[in-house]
């Protein structure tokens, strides 16, 4: 009689090679992110604004950037990965049509670059750094972009949660890139350097700008801060802008700071940018007195955070002449008796310039924030959504590949913020996804009825029923009941 062999020194089943031919899914959650897409009216914004089909056969360009955000929020990469979520009969009845295969994806983000707008990249040897112009379609996305940020703004009113104060925070990142048509960046590789703009307290991107790896954050930061505003629902009262010293820049500082935003719906936009340490800016910092230096935090390892209001005038005013000249908040970090920075100094000195009258330690800790809103979100859009990825030695589809990621991030974050509650709130997109997405489900039908059985995961289900309640939509099996009864 052969020995019983212990339970972790031999597999307990056989592999059967016969294909399983129900309509099933490993990932049938994925069905609540598209039908968030729908509810939000994504598909009407996208028709009203973007129209990329040559010909009516095909796939509609809402189908196609469903199909898109679909793969994202599953966790593709690439175009490429579509592969994995082909012949998903679960999915594609869920769905209502076949998923495109992946030579028409990316038929699909072709469309988004114009050949046209590269004949106006200047000569490397005239100018290094260039701003590649948004091609229609791109600026097509952004209003769909924008569109939808009013459309879960009303979502989150209509629940009882009005979002009222709206925080732009603004910051630059890097995506690597091995590709021959990408340019070298500051950090020695070679990529894109995208800028993005995040409604903090919603936690939804508000807008953003592809721009090539060797452009610097400093160059215009005023046309992505224009689209961020623009985007922002009109039942905003106040308004604020927060961004490093990326943002210390004449034209956005005097245009954040002009009159004629108080009338503007929303009113006066308050702001703190990162200043940069100049040389005169660093001596007024050395000047200030023992005295006037506030201690309003510790770090973990003794440091002290100080904070004392700075007397200095820049040399290149950016203030409208109207204006009240801006201020400058001095920070100082102290480390502790006969501990020293990696310099070999004790102090280091900062400075925030801002057009609000906050007391300085509040208003520097209120600075420090934007680090867990756009940081958080260039990591959860380049690492968790495929935005890290460029599909193309094109311009325009990278663009258009990124910004559908951004797009992805709005709505999972909705689901997020009106679906589920306590920590899931803030889950991230890894977690998410054990949350919601990879629930494994069957399609059948009953009694002419198609519907989605969930395996015995409760709170799975729960989570989606959720997803249905908040995110209404009408369904075929109500559409077929009613043309019944009506005799059509």
């Amino acid at each position: 009689m052969a020995a019983c062999l212990p339970l972790l020194h031999k597999t307990p089943f056989i592999l059967d090679e016969r294909p399983l031919l129900e309509a099933t899914s490993a990932h049938a959650g994925l069905l609540s992110v598209s039908r968030a897409f729908r509810s939000l009216g994504l598909p009407d914004l996208i028709k009203a604004n973007l129209t990329l089909r040559q010909r009516q056969r095909g796939f509609e360009e809402a189908q196609c950037i469903e199909s898109i955000c679909l793969l994202q929020a599953v966790g593709g990469e690439c175009p490429e990965d579509l592969r994995l979520l082909l012949g998903d009969d679960c999915l594609e009845r869920g769905l209502g049509y076949r998923l495109p295969k992946v030579t028409a994806v990316r038929e699909f983000l072709e469309r988004f670059h114009d050949q046209k707008l590269e004949k106006l990249r200047p000569d490397r040897a005239v100018q290094k750094s260039f701003i590649f112009p948004s091609s229609a379609p791109i600026c097509a996305l952004q209003e769909v972009q924008s569109g939808l940020v009013r459309r879960v703004a009303r979502l989150y009113q209509k629940q009882g949660q009005p979002q009222r104060m709206a925080t732009v925070d603004q910051d630059a990142t890097m995506i690597e890139s091995h590709k021959q048509a990408a340019y070298a960046h500051y950090e020695g590789g070679k990529g894109y350097q995208p800028m993005v703009a995040v409604w903090a307290e919603a936690d939804l991107v508000l807008a953003d700008e592809f721009r090539d790896g060797n452009v610097p954050a400093k160059q215009d930061p005023l046309t992505c801060a224009k689209l961020a505003f623009a985007a922002l629902p009109e039942n905003v009262r106040q308004r604020y802008f927060r961004g490093d010293s990326a943002c210390h820049e004449n034209d956005l500082l005097e245009w954040l700071n002009h009159p004629d935003r108080e009338k503007e719906p929303g009113g006066r936009i308050g702001f703190a940018v990162s200043a940069v340490l100049s040389g005169p800016l660093n001596q007024a910092l050395r000047k200030v007195a023992e005295t006037d230096w506030r201690t309003f935090g510790k770090e973990d390892d003794g440091t002290l955070r100080q904070w004392a209001e700075v007397d200095f005038v820049p040399g290149e005013k950016s203030e409208h002449k109207d204006s009240q000249p801006l201020r400058y908040v001095g920070l100082r970090l102290l480390k502790p008796q006969g501990v020293l920075f990696a310099d070999g100094s004790d102090r280091h000195f900062h400075a925030v310039i801002t057009n609000q009258k906050t007391e300085g330690g509040r208003l520097l800790d209120w600075h420090r924030e934007k680090a867990g809103t756009v940081e958080h979100t260039h990591d959860e859009v380049k690492n968790e959504l495929g935005g890290g990825h460029v599909p193309s030695q094109r311009f325009g589809v990278n663009s258009a590949w990124f910004k559908i990621a951004l797009l992805t991030y709005n709505i999972l974050s909705a689901i997020k913020g009106l679906c589920l509650e306590g920590e899931e709130r803030t889950a991230r997109m890894k977690k998410l996804r054990l949350l919601l997405i990879h629930v494994a489900g069957r399609m059948n039908r009953n009694n002419c009825v198609m519907g989605l059985r969930l395996c015995n995961d409760a709170a799975a289900l729960r989570r989606m029923q959720q997803v249905w309640k908040v995110f209404e939509l009408a369904t075929q099996a109500t559409c077929a009941k009613a043309l019944g009864r009506r005799g059509g």
